[in-house]
């Protein structure tokens, strides 16, 4: 007997994901390698689309996310490259959802994930600036020379979102409901914390390993609600002044009127 598959009503549940990408300074050996057919490129670099927590073991310490399997609701990530890469378009249809490539400059890549049949959603998209270059302290020339980057470690660019589901399906809400989202620590357990780069979005620090936690989660939605409420406040002020120029109008309207008379 079949289940009859119908939509859930009044209801959201949304899973936690991460995307973005970790870059790192070629080595010799490396460039010794790439000689013949990049010489050009300086770094090798991954990006990926992953859940929000980040493993607890110790041989993973150095994955930012990544402890979840995202594949019972993700069938496909694409990832659209900048056009000099060979098949730029590179579609991944299993974990990880990752592409790992090398090059010498940074480029806007588009993410688009395409959900299992079963959720009966469409692909949702972002767009993430391929980062390569250690954040810019007051004062450091924003590429710092190679030696420099090398000392400074891998650069990690990554934006914490909510993939939400409005009204699933009952079939694809047994399968959420299977598969909880590791819950995000409540403070980190690395030495290298996030920080607000220009208040857009979650990146990280200069070097070592970040971690995304409850705290910043809590932090993120507060300055979303913060958002949220300017913007209404907004929209009331708007709105007091286009009732106040309507007035205007139909006063102006009598004004004429008496004066045609």
């Amino acid at each position: 007997m079949s289940v009859q598959r119908e939509r859930v009503k009044n209801l959201s549940i949304h899973r936690p994901i991460i995307y973005g990408n970790v870059a790192s300074v070629l080595s010799p050996r490396q460039r010794e390698q790439l000689a013949a057919t990049a010489p050009d490129h300086t770094h090798t670099w991954t990006v990926a689309v992953r859940g929000a927590a980040s493993p607890d073991k110790e041989a993973a310490t150095s994955m930012v996310g990544g402890a979840d399997d995202i594949s019972y609701f993700v069938k496909r990530v694409s990832f659209k490259l900048h056009d000099t890469y060979p098949n730029p378009l590179r579609h991944v249809e299993k974990p990880p959802f990752e592409v790992t490539e090398t090059g010498w400059g940074e480029f806007e890549i588009q993410i688009k994930i395409t959900f299992v049949s079963d959720a009966g959603e469409k692909p949702v998209s972002f767009y993430h600036h391929l980062k390569l270059h250690p954040w810019a302290a007051a004062g450091d020339p924003e590429i710092p020379p190679l030696e420099v980057a090398v000392k400074l470690g891998s650069v990690h660019s990554w934006q914490y979102d909510e993939i939400v589901f409005t009204e699933p399906f009952n079939t694809f809400l047994d399968t959420l409901m299977k598969n909880p989202p590791t819950p995000l620590v409540k403070s980190r357990r690395k030495p290298i914390p996030f920080h607000l780069a220009h208040m857009e979005g979650l990146a990280a620090s200069r070097g070592g390993t970040p971690e995304f936690t409850q705290q910043m989660e809590r932090e993120e939605t507060e300055r979303l609600e913060d958002g949220r409420r300017t913007i209404m406040a907004e929209e009331d002020r708007w709105k007091l002044k286009l009732i106040e120029k309507e007035r205007e109008l139909e006063q102006l309207k009598k004004l004429v009127a008496e004066r045609g008379k």
